[in-house]
């Protein structure tokens, strides 16, 4: 069963390439789609609280925003398993076993101790995407989640996102230049 509850509002929100944008998230898998340069990644930044707004407000729910960019360099010299640790410890609905299963399932169990500046783009992206995925955040905020993955870690990937879509206190805002195909039916608020 789907829900109609808003867990996250824009309003009349300018920043960058974003200009007097309106929009409300429900709960279950909502996506953020356009072309480069049309401000997927900085209206994710807006709504993590990355970035201030230039104007507009955004409304965001008890619970939390999960945001994180390892892509950064200050990242570098973190092990995988002290990255999860430190993501964790500021994440109280932080689910142990959903980070356990997807580590295994996208193989990344065998680079728990590895600095992150040792893996490649694909798999320091699943690091990220399992962070968020193990988050429980309220809203979790995904930045192209299958950019340099395999196809085995996307299908993988989709499948979660498959069992959320109905999710009904939760929400997944995912950033990309288009929806899956498989993901049709679900809420798009495209960026031109």
């Amino acid at each position: 069963m789907t829900t109609t509850s808003t867990l996250l509002k824009i309003e009349a929100l300018s920043h960058g390439p974003i200009h007097n944008l309106s929009f409300t998230w429900t709960a279950g898998v909502n996506w953020i789609c356009g072309d480069e340069g049309t401000g997927k990644t900085t209206l994710l930044r807006l709504l993590a609280g990355d970035v201030q707004t230039t104007e507009g407000s955004i409304t965001t729910p008890i619970g939390g925003v999960f945001w994180v960019n390892l892509q950064d360099a200050a990242h570098d010299n973190i092990t995988v398993q002290a990255c999860w640790d430190g993501l964790r410890s500021s994440h109280p609905h932080w689910n142990d076993e959903v980070l356990n299963d997807l580590a295994e399932a996208l193989g990344m169990n065998p680079h728990r101790e590895k600095q992150l500046h040792i893996l490649s783009t694909g798999s320091r992206r699943k690091v990220m995407v399992v962070a968020a995925l193990a988050s429980g955040a309220a809203v979790t905020l995904l930045d192209q989640p299958f950019a340099a993955l395999d196809l085995v870690s996307i299908r993988i990937i989709q499948e979660f996102l498959h069992e959320a879509t109905d999710h009904p206190s939760r929400a997944w805002l995912v950033a990309d230049y288009e929806v899956p195909a498989s993901f049709q039916s679900t809420r798009v608020l495209q960026l031109t």
